[in-house]
């Protein structure tokens, strides 16, 4: 008996040591992105300066903090912000929804009502009805976009979208990984819907 506790206690910590692992070093960010451009593309020099709409600009502080991680992406791609002699116009926009759960948490409910099975001696099968406890399990859906557009014909040269869903809240630790994956492969990105994994701390 004694030597079964200990095995079980010796699992035990084997099991809570995989946790703790588990929880430190890397995490990934996968990203959905579907990248289009032009023949002839964004070209050196590849200067820009940001085109914010009217709803944008009435955000303030969060703009602002978005526009830095959209600055620090395209700086990491070579492009350079430079207001005053700027070759191309960037516009961008992100969409977070935040659900309750995961499509796929809800529990099992018969007649509109949570129950437990419950098998008799005779063996019929009753239903016991439950209360039903909602936990309260986030699950995000993230959208970013950027737009390039050349400014002396307006044309636009670059499009790009991500999309990433997950339980993560940190949009500060999400959304810039987001961008580097919307702008991997910058100014010629394969064509076509592809998954861009990006790591970031934990």
């Amino acid at each position: 008996m004694a030597r079964r506790l200990m095995m079980l206690r010796h699992a035990a910590m084997l099991v809570l040591l995989a946790l703790l692992a588990g929880c430190s070093g890397m995490r990934i960010v996968d990203s959905d992105v579907q990248a289009y451009t032009t023949r002839q593309g964004v070209t050196a020099p590849m200067t820009y300066r940001f085109e914010r709409t009217p709803s944008q600009q009435a955000r303030g502080d969060g703009q602002d903090r978005l526009e830095a991680i959209v600055q620090d992406a395209l700086a990491q791609v070579g492009m350079a912000r430079d207001d005053a002699a700027a070759r191309y116009s960037v516009s961008y926009d992100m969409r977070v929804t935040r659900d309750p759960r995961a499509p796929w948490d809800d529990p099992p409910y018969w007649g509109g009502m949570r129950h437990s099975v419950v098998v008799t001696r005779t063996g019929a099968i009753v239903h016991v009805p439950m209360v039903a406890l909602q936990v309260d399990s986030p699950y995000y859906r993230r959208e970013v976009q950027l737009l390039v557009r050349r400014l002396s014909d307006g044309q636009l040269v670059f499009e790009s979208r991500a999309n990433h869903d997950g339980r993560w809240s940190d949009d500060e630790a999400v959304l810039p990984a987001m961008f580097e994956a919307a702008l991997r492969g910058f100014p010629n990105p394969p064509q076509g819907l592809r998954r861009v994994e990006v790591e970031i701390p934990r």
